[in-house]
């Protein structure tokens, strides 16, 4: 299941991940997938938002793992964001930890997600994000239907609301 959205500006990207925050829960894995300078850290900074995380949330590039305390629905969680673009190996993963980071209490954002494709939970929401530079972005969410259909339903729901 294919679910596509536009976004004109690096806001409008937030905006996205903000509402997609919305619709997540302790134990989901994000899977962002785009080309450098794409969006994918303004995204996960939506996410962020949604989370009610304090202080900014930016790229993990040279610590590949930045941990931040949130909130879905009054409950804490952990918001985990990676950044896995400086990995050369699928096994560098294991050192680092990744997989001890799919757990219950938190919410994974992987950037680069590819060089780990092994490692992932079968059900996990890949987030593409299309364009680079001044054009718009296509955002393109993919998910199993029987997770994440009803979900990003919501989002739709949501933004149809807001624009009324």
């Amino acid at each position: 299941m294919d679910y596509r959205v536009t976004s004109a500006t690096v806001e409008q990207t937030r905006e996205w991940g903000k509402q997609l925050g919305g619709c997540l829960r302790g134990g989901d894995v994000v899977a962002l997938i785009g080309d450098l300078g794409a969006g994918k850290t303004a995204f996960a900074q939506g996410v962020g938002e949604a989370f009610c995380v304090k202080g900014p949330m930016t790229s993990p590039t040279f610590t590949l793992i930045h941990e931040y305390l949130g909130q879905i629905k009054g409950t804490e969680v952990r918001l985990v964001h990676m950044d896995l673009y400086r990995l050369n190996h699928p096994e560098e993963a294991e050192v680092i930890g990744v997989e001890d980071a799919f757990q219950e209490d938190a919410v994974c954002l992987i950037e680069w997600p590819q060089i780990i494709e092994d490692f992932l939970p079968e059900d996990r929401l890949i987030v593409e994000i299309l364009g680079s530079g001044e054009q718009p972005r296509e955002i393109i969410f993919r998910g199993d239907e029987r997770t994440w259909e009803q979900r990003l339903k919501n989002i739709e729901y949501e933004k149809a609301r807001r624009i009324r």
